[in-house]
């Protein structure tokens, strides 16, 4: 008898041992499945086409649901295993007299947590912001690279990871330039002298924007849209098809107005003011500064002051 008995207490201990592996295999084999799916459904929705609004929302609410549903079979799982235990089912029926204390208690720990789980939820069903968007946080630019329910990372332009919490998005504004398209207005603002011949410049801005290849061939402004004491202020738009591309298109408008400036109108370039009023030929005040400059040992000859 005492052997059998050994027997029997080994035997339950094996079948205890075999329902565990059971529902702990039958869980991964669940998560298994969910990764399957998601990556069937990633090849489907490629993101390496020019409109891939809808795609990177698809594949963030996919990505957000599966992190749900696994995180869910796991809880499952882990309470089903404790269940397997006599001495845990007995207790779980006296600890529910104290349940509330214990669920508020949690929840005050878990305030923030919960919080940026919610945050994560809404804004993977929402739409507010996707796997890939181009974003401003931080006076940062980048893209994002992942989205959790807890964290956002976003990838900036120099490499760097940038991580915030999802409830960042919820609570405090940002940019999203790619939102309902990606397509942006890229600005360059130039400070020229007034003697700057404006047609001829915006024929000049009109041709580089025209002759390159990142201008979307939609939208495209020459203005003259400030003044100051010294300059007028004049203003290129030029449309691009993403926020890159509005950089790499302002960076060049800007460098070949500026060689057409110094090579063919050097005249509207901005003269550097040194502080001294230059005299007019026949006036009243060509004596003005020279009585200003005399108060002035600064080494600078009369022959550096004319114009």
């Amino acid at each position: 008898m005492t052997e059998v008995d050994g027997i029997g207490g080994i035997g339950d201990v094996l079948h205890h041992a075999l329902l565990l592996a059971l529902i702990g295999a039958t869980t991964w084999l669940a998560v298994g499945v969910l990764h399957v799916v998601e990556d069937a459904a990633f090849l489907r929705l490629r993101v390496d086409v020019a409109d891939n609004r809808r795609t990177r929302r698809a594949r963030t609410q996919i990505d957000v649901l599966r992190r749900l549903v696994s995180a869910l079979l796991i809880a499952l799982a882990l309470g089903a295993m404790f269940m397997t235990f006599t001495p845990l089912r007995a207790l779980g029926a006296s600890l529910l007299a104290s349940a509330g204390v214990a669920g508020a208690i949690a929840g005050l720990a878990a305030q923030t947590t919960l919080r940026n789980v919610v945050a994560g939820l809404q804004l993977a069903l929402t739409n507010q912001l996707r796997l890939g968007d181009a974003v401003v946080v931080e006076q940062e630019w980048g893209r994002v690279e992942e989205l959790t329910l807890t964290h956002v990372a976003v990838r900036l332009w120099d490499e760097r990871r940038l991580m915030l919490p999802t409830g960042y998005f919820i609570s405090t504004p940002f940019e999203n330039w790619t939102r309902d398209e990606s397509r942006v207005l890229g600005t360059v603002l130039l400070h020229v002298d007034y003697r700057a011949p404006v047609a001829q410049l915006r024929a000049e801005a009109r041709r580089i924007v025209e002759r390159s290849s990142l201008w979307d061939r939609r939208d495209w402004a020459f203005q003259v849209v400030d003044s100051t004491q010294t300059t007028m202020v004049v203003r290129v738009l030029a449309s691009a098809a993403d926020g890159p591309t509005s950089w790499e298109l302002r960076c060049e408008i800007r460098e070949e107005l500026i060689a057409f400036m110094s090579v063919e109108h050097p005249e509207a370039l901005p003269r550097r003011l040194d502080g001294l009023v230059q005299p007019v030929e026949g006036s009243d005040t060509a004596t003005a500064p020279r009585a200003t400059a005399q108060g002035r040992d600064d080494g600078i000859s009369a022959a550096s002051r004319s114009p």
